[in-house]
């Protein structure tokens, strides 16, 4: 990336969903605009159903009947399968995803799988046959309950494929929710461990795109309002989950970054990080926070080493003054200060999900392949991605 690629000859695409929809009590207006889109949901939740009880007395005064699927886990191939013929079954006609990532990717899928004829296995990228999806997906509404995938806002559902070991995407612009519905007051109570790990999922997901090949003036925009939401906000959020200013702020950064990973693109900390949560039973925001500060650093020195002029050398050090607020603040800076936020927020090592030194080869090379390491602004050796990985641990 440098200043002639972005400045001169532009050319970018921007999608998101059809409506968003922000603002504390929010949750309330879903009856009326889950009337519109049909009348009786798969309200796809992730493990604990009753979360979502609000939601579907909330429908229920609005007349529609909703049938729920929860997720236990993060989603597998035979979960959107499941879902879907749940729907058939049940004869629903639109699919609300709530809940964190995992829900709302599953939902997603159900969706667009209710639409489409064929088996997930034809439209699925690396394991499957990568076709391309014939038809919108069935109405959709995404409404998460946690401040950090942006899922909400994205065109891709990330599916785990144990007998491959391996997170694979269905991507499609078909995927986009008809609705996205953002409710600061769902996020009250997180516990601080998943405020901690979706919120610095958060930060990557604006700190990658802005740094990234692929970035664009609108993403650019977005991602400098994000990330100094981020930076003040998550110690905040971390520490007292009931400030309404603090989980308001990570809950636009997590929109946003969504927003930007979807239209730009994201890095090695999500390039690495797909393949461990594919073969490690381990959360995905825990697993880029871990990366983070060490891909920042590794990225750093391998643009200085290998390509002075590049632009993003300089975007490092914007990052860098839009976390740490202070005008003289460079690149360094930045990742000093990410260092710092991820000890203060007691993220685990990536140890602590048995990832092992034994299992650095095949983690470097899936994620060599990953579609997000195709946007890091400088290609990193394998060598590089293994000191990542060794710094981490």
């Amino acid at each position: 990336m440098n200043g002639a690629t972005i400045m001169t000859g532009l050319h970018f695409e921007f999608a998101t969903a059809s409506r968003i929809f922000f603002g504390a009590g929010r949750l309330k207006e879903a009856g009326g605009i889950a009337g519109k889109l049909g009348r009786r949901a798969l309200v796809v939740t992730g493990r604990r159903v009753e979360r979502a009880e609000r939601l579907l007395g909330i429908l229920r005064e609005h007349g529609l009947n909703a049938v729920t699927y929860p997720v236990p886990g993060e989603p597998e191939i035979e979960t959107v399968r499941a879902g879907v013929a749940r729907a058939k079954s049940e004869g629903c006609d639109f699919v609300i995803g709530i809940g964190g990532g995992s829900a709302l990717d599953a939902g997603k899928a159900v969706a667009a799988m209710l639409a489409n004829d064929g088996d997930l296995f034809d439209y699925l990228e690396v394991v499957g046959k990568g076709r391309a999806l014939a038809k919108p997906s069935a109405p959709c509404i995404a409404i998460p309950t946690t401040a950090g995938t942006g899922s909400e806002v994205t065109r891709n559902s990330v599916l785990a494929s144990p007998e491959h070991r391996l997170k694979v995407s269905l991507r499609s612009p078909y995927l986009l929710p008809a609705v996205a519905l953002v409710d600061p007051e769902l996020t009250y109570e997180l516990s601080p461990e998943i405020t901690a790990s979706t919120g610095l999922d958060a930060l990557t997901q604006l700190i990658e795109p802005f740094v990234c090949s692929r970035a664009n003036p609108v993403t650019d925009a977005l991602c400098r309002e994000g990330m100094p939401r981020a930076a003040r906000s998550l110690p905040k959020a971390f520490s007292n989950g009931g400030d309404r200013g603090a989980r308001q702020d990570m809950a636009v950064a997590s929109l946003f970054g969504g927003l930007a990973l979807a239209n730009a693109g994201l890095g090695a900390v999500h390039g690495l990080a797909g393949p461990m949560g594919g073969m490690f039973p381990a959360p995905h925001g825990a697993l880029c926070a871990a990366l983070l500060p060490h891909v920042m650093e590794t990225n750093l020195r391998a643009l200085r080493e290998r390509q002075p002029g590049n632009e993003a050398i300089s975007r490092y050090d914007e990052v860098a003054r839009l976390l740490t607020g202070k005008a003289g603040a460079v690149a360094d800076d930045g990742v000093e200060w990410v260092g710092r936020l991820v000890a203060d927020l007691r993220i685990p090592r990536l140890g602590t999900y048995g990832i092992r030194r034994e299992a650095m080869n095949e983690i470097v090379g899936k994620a060599a392949t990953a579609s997000s390491m195709k946007a890091n602004p400088v290609t990193l050796t394998p060598e590089e991605l293994t000191q990542i990985l060794e710094r981490a641990l």
